[in-house]
């Protein structure tokens, strides 16, 4: 069933309450909408006739009647499915990826050289990823052979020549780690299949990064790996890999990179991984906010705490053996399976484990009946999504069994006369679970809500992002887009200041601008009027109630 056309065309003319004006609607176009066939890039209304199509496709089974429910709540901006549906629900790209291609996030642990095509493969798909770079998971990769060489070549007859796609790429990476991890071998490869920079990606959309960045890539991936010669890994080895895979994958400005590392509290080398002020540090660390595995204070040395002297970059900490125990604070939930999280940190996940959102702007709902109702609606996609098929065998498997959701609330700390619907909302929502699981044959969900950071939804929404307090009643919000994108020029034509991105070592990234946006928040929790420990005990509120 698709939604009513004469019902959307209503909402044709109407004014979409964009909850930070301009800021809100460039935000809208550079990340989530797609090209019509007349070259025009969607408006609101296009893409929300899109993603509620899509979401019938995939089996949400929405009645009519559900589905034009939905599409006011969305168009109000009550409530958002998250950025991947946004993206790719409707397309060729989910008929042939299924629910990987809808995933916002992963987890893998790194045992094996496929770990790290693993989270290629994903990067690629737009997801973001967390991954484990503790011992007990890194030991396990064998010895760096000795004497490997890998040269790229112009030639059609070199050991490999990388077709010009994902699967392309990621079987380059995957080559050469088997070369470094396995067969001891060298290899040659050439790039004269891949277009050039630029060009259009059809498929998944956006414009093509080129060879070169791929190149570059793996160049940097070889000299990690001959450094190691007749030697194991380190976590240090392992998180550099990583991030350049990062590197390679947002090049172009064609996919961002979300990633996080979880490593060991005793690493002193990982701990010092993103010393900036030391000097000597790559700038390809950037692209991983990097945690610890940590049950206790007890495991915090003064190498962690010196990472908030303002000499590096903060860690985080991880507690995996509450997170493995408890869903909502009080109520146990078995997840003993559970080795890490989302890159965001708010879902736990298993190891290939791929999580689904959605987010409920609580700020701009209405009352808590309307609550209830958006939350069933969104639901119904988030469910079909864990239980459709995916081209990622292991993940298919873990996500079918666990049905895991992480339906957001967003807009908190405008909203704390609104806290006690949550509760209630959740109760709802856990019974509904049960009854439309049962009707499906799916298992029930071992978790379904969280309450994720918000970025870019919330700029759609005006919301204080997730359980965040607002920065200040009035403060400058950076955005980051493609230097060519067509937004540049709508926002130089209306006065914003713009620049290019400067790089850690100082040099300019012309391929990708900054456009700086006045913002105000009004009625709000802001940062400076919250003393730390209120803002944890809001956090242990939230996270009793949600």
């Amino acid at each position: 069933m698709k939604i009513d056309r004469d019902f959307v065309e209503s909402y044709r003319n109407r004014t979409v309450p964009w909850g930070f004006g301009a800021l809100s609607y460039i935000t809208y176009k550079r990340t989530y909408a797609r090209q019509l066939d007349n070259g025009k890039l969607e408006e609101w209304v296009d893409t929300l006739e899109r993603v509620l199509n899509g979401a019938n496709d995939i089996g949400a089974k929405y009645t009519q009647e559900e589905m034009q429910r939905l599409f006011d709540h969305m168009f109000n901006l009550r409530c958002i499915y998250a950025g991947r549906y946004l993206w790719q629900l409707g397309t060729d790209t989910v008929k042939k990826l299924g629910g990987a291609s809808l995933n916002n996030c992963y987890f893998t642990t790194i045992k094996k050289y496929e770990d790290f095509c693993f989270i290629m493969e994903v990067l690629m798909l737009g997801s973001g990823i967390g991954y484990s770079v503790r011992k007990q998971d890194i030991n396990e990769l064998p010895k760096v052979k000795k004497n490997v060489t890998i040269i790229h070549d112009k030639r059609n007859d070199t050991d490999f020549v990388v077709p010009d796609s994902r699967e392309g790429w990621v079987l380059l990476l995957r080559l050469v780690l088997k070369a470094f991890l396995v067969t001891g071998k060298s290899l040659s490869y050439s790039t004269i299949l891949v277009r050039n920079a630029g060009e259009p990606i059809k498929g998944f959309g956006g414009t093509a990064s080129g060879s070169s960045i791929l190149i570059e890539g793996i160049d940097k991936i070889t000299k990690i790996l001959q450094s190691r010669e007749g030697k194991k890994l380190r976590s240090v080895d392992v998180l550099d890999i990583c991030n350049i895979i990062g590197s390679i994958v947002v090049a172009g400005n064609v996919r961002r990179s979300a990633q996080v590392a979880l490593g060991d509290s005793d690493d002193y080398l990982y701990l010092r991984a993103k010393d900036w002020h030391s000097g000597t540090i790559p700038n390809w660390r950037a692209f991983s906010n990097n945690s610890i595995y940590a049950d206790s204070y007890e495991y915090l040395s003064s190498d962690f705490w010196k990472t908030y002297e303002q000499t590096g970059e903060p860690l985080g900490l991880f507690n995996l053996e509450l997170a493995q125990q408890q869903g909502r604070l009080g109520e146990y939930i078995d997840d003993s399976n559970a080795e890490g999280s989302n890159p965001c940190m708010e879902v736990t996940l298993e190891s290939k484990e791929a999580c689904n959102l959605s987010e409920i702007a609580l700020n701009n709902v209405e009352s808590l009946e309307q609550m209830k109702d958006i939350a069933r609606l969104l639901y119904k996609t988030q469910k079909a999504c864990a239980g459709m098929y995916y081209h990622l065998e292991e993940t298919q498997k873990i996500t079918r069994k666990n049905m895991r959701l992480g339906m957001s609330v967003t807009g908190i700390t405008q909203s704390l006369d609104k806290l006690k619907w949550l509760d209630p909302v959740y109760n709802d929502l856990r019974a509904y679970d049960k009854e439309w699981s049962k009707g499906r044959g799916w298992f029930e969900s071992i978790k379904l809500t969280s309450i994720k950071p918000s970025g870019t939804v919330s700029l759609l929404t005006g919301s204080t992002p997730g359980i965040h307090p607002a920065y200040a009643e009035y403060y400058i919000r950076r955005v980051r887009i493609a230097s060519d994108h067509p937004v540049v020029r709508y926002a130089t034509s209306h006065g914003y200041p713009i620049e290019f991105v400067r790089r850690f070592d100082g040099t300019e990234d012309f391929t990708t601008s900054i456009i700086e946006f006045p913002c105000k928040v009004e009625k709000a929790l802001y940062a400076d009027d919250m003393t730390a420990i209120q803002q944890l005990e809001l956090v242990k509120q939230i996270q009793t109630l949600w």
